[in-house]
């Protein structure tokens, strides 16, 4: 069925694939926003949700931080944020709740604020209070604007002068990605086309992604890919603390499992994190799935990681169409967020 263009062309009715076939574009925006540190900067927290948290996930792996860094996934902040706490607001939506919450929350802490959001209460109130604020692009699904946010973020820390280089390095990575990307594309056949074939022994399936520490947002971002454009339940966590708990739950039954199994291993791991790899397929066989490996291509981390980001999503569209489901809407998120505002 995957190599049925119509059969694809009726089910993406929207062209999410062509959407993740440019992604690359989306590193070489230019964010056009004013922001400069009003005073020291000890720490840093990332306020988002889902797809706006990516890019913080992301640096924690590339580029990493100087200072303590959290990622904020909740209605409260921590209780050491304050003057000296960069608080970043992130909301495509820009009406994200646990976000305007949090945002709120900073505010009274007189936290040093920078906002990203296509619009929504969130660009507004950012505008009446005079933080700097970056517009994203709107008009395309959320979880398919990463670059952009790892766009921004990028920018975002040389304006605060935490950090440098970071945007000539993702205009390098953007002409890689633009690269490798055509190999996914829906007119290349599953006989040479990857993700059509890591779709097919998902289908069907409950998927469970596993990635070591620099790869670990390439791990949940293919959670939250195959949830949102599948349709289809999936789970993610991360190795060595799989092996310290996780792995004793695969060894019992029943011994035919309904997973697919997915490991994300770099040659860039620790290589004791790549041993650990090796050794869990080896003792678990025959009580869970056989993992279906990927490795991201690629010289440098960050190559992996856009990479990774990437084959996620064409492999979740994929299983979409095998599922029958046109990729795009999430009609049930908007119905749960009418609900819980009744």
């Amino acid at each position: 069925m995957l190599d049925d263009l119509k059969f694809i062309h009726d089910k993406d009715s929207q062209d999410a694939l062509g959407v993740v076939e440019k992604q690359w574009q989306q590193l070489e925006h230019e964010f056009e926003f004013e922001a400069a540190p009003k005073g020291p900067i000890d720490n840093v927290v990332w306020g988002g949700m889902g797809g706006s948290a990516i890019p913080a996930q992301l640096s924690l792996s590339w580029p990493g931080h100087d200072k303590p860094f959290e990622i904020c996934r909740n209605y409260d902040i921590p209780r050491y944020v304050g003057p000296n706490t960069l608080f970043v607001a992130s909301s495509y939506s820009g009406n994200t709740e646990e976000t305007l919450s949090a945002l709120s929350q900073a505010e009274e802490k007189d936290a040093q604020i920078v906002v990203v959001a296509a619009g929504g209460k969130l660009a507004d109130r950012a505008r009446e209070a005079g933080h700097p604020l970056a517009v994203i692009p709107g008009g395309i699904q959320p979880r398919m604007t990463t670059l952009y946010f790892i766009k921004f973020m990028a920018t975002m820390f040389e304006k605060m002068g935490l950090a440098t280089g970071l945007r000539d390095q993702l205009t390098a990575a953007s002409a890689v990605l633009k690269d490798v990307t055509p190999a996914w594309r829906a007119d290349v056949p599953t006989a040479q086309n990857p993700a059509k074939q890591l779709a097919q022994e998902l289908m069907g399936k409950s998927v469970v992604a596993y990635g070591g520490p620099k790869m670990m947002p390439v791990a949940n971002k293919f959670k939250i890919a195959m949830n949102e454009n599948a349709k289809n339940i999936a789970w993610w966590n991360q190795l060595p603390e799989f092996s310290h708990n996780e792995m004793i739950g695969w060894s019992s039954h029943p011994t035919d499992k309904p997973y697919g199994v997915v490991d994300i291993r770099s040659n860039l791991e620790h290589e004791r994190v790549q041993k650990r790899f090796v050794v869990t397929e080896r003792l678990l066989s025959g009580m869970r799935p056989a993992p279906h490996v990927v490795e991201p291509k690629g010289e440098t981390l960050l190559d992996q990681l856009l990479w990774g980001l990437a084959f996620c999503d064409f492999t979740s569209l994929y299983v979409a169409m095998l599922n029958g489901i046109d990729p795009t809407p999430v009609d049930l998120v908007e119905k749960f967020k009418a609900e819980l505002n009744k």
